[in-house]
């Protein structure tokens, strides 16, 4: 089985900045790091190679981002491709569904991609259906399981609000995982070593055959018009020493009035 997997380098940390003036995220300056869904992803495609096949894994960013593709090789992917190029800065999820599917056509053809089911710098878990839209092919999100029936279907469990959902799927198709799937597993040192002697494929907007207008902030039909911080007032009353029974009492009168008590 030919396996695509799609990653993304998100920043390791909470502290995430937005530009203001573009509405795109602030990535300089700050730690990096494979998407955890997406290691899920990846180590299911390894499992399911094991039987006869290979991993390709796929991200679109800049040029650092060869730093997540050389943590998947040490995990044991097979190949890797870097999309990088400035036409491709702030794309919106379909723009980057949009190059995605281009190298994904241009590499493939693929008998499953998988992918993580959202991304922790974003969290709108659309780049894989819209990858699978494009390509035309039948996917699944929040997959939880997966098993080969045959050479030409797999049986997927998916975690749904009203339970656990089986369904059956040709080949090809793309799933996105949840991290139930499976355990991720460290790589070995001969795993780094790997990693570092295999090359890295990295395809530009124009080895893609794509048109700058589809690409990056031109190709994207979604923008960030404003960016709003919330901020948090409280209204205080503060009683001390012989006030203290007085403010308990008021506690018990302002529970009382929310219907708290």
């Amino acid at each position: 089985m030919k396996v695509a997997v799609l990653i993304k380098q998100v920043p390791d940390t909470d502290e995430v900045k937005m530009d203001p003036e573009t509405g795109t995220m602030i990535r300089e300056g700050v730690d990096r790091t494979v998407n955890p869904l997406d290691l899920h992803a990846l180590e299911a495609a390894l499992c399911l190679a094991k039987k006869g096949g290979s991993v390709t894994v796929f991200s679109m960013g800049p040029p650092q981002a060869e730093e997540a593709l050389r943590e998947c090789l040490s995990l044991g992917a097979d190949d890797a491709v870097l999309l990088s190029d400035r036409a491709f800065a702030g794309a919106d999820s379909w723009a980057t569904a949009v190059t995605i599917a281009a190298a994904l056509r241009l590499s493939g053809p693929f008998d499953l991609i998988l992918a993580g089911d959202k991304a922790t710098d974003g969290e709108t878990g659309q780049v894989g259906p819209e990858v699978a839209a494009i390509l035309e092919i039948p996917f699944a999100t929040h997959v939880i399981d997966i098993a080969c029936q045959d050479d030409q279907h797999l049986v997927v469990s998916r975690n749904l609000d009203e339970g656990i959902q089986k369904q059956r799927f040709p080949l090809p198709c793309l799933l996105s995982v949840l991290s139930d799937l499976n355990e991720i597993q460290l790589p070995t040192l001969e795993g780094f070593r790997n990693a570092w002697r295999k090359p890295i494929r990295t395809f530009s907007r124009e080895a893609l055959g794509l048109p700058r207008e589809a690409v990056g902030l031109t190709g994207s039909p979604t923008r960030v018009v404003r960016i709003d911080h919330p901020r948090f007032t409280r209204k205080t009353e503060k009683y001390a020493g012989t006030e203290i029974a007085r403010g308990l009492d008021r506690v018990i009168e302002i529970l009382r009035e929310a219907a708290l008590l």
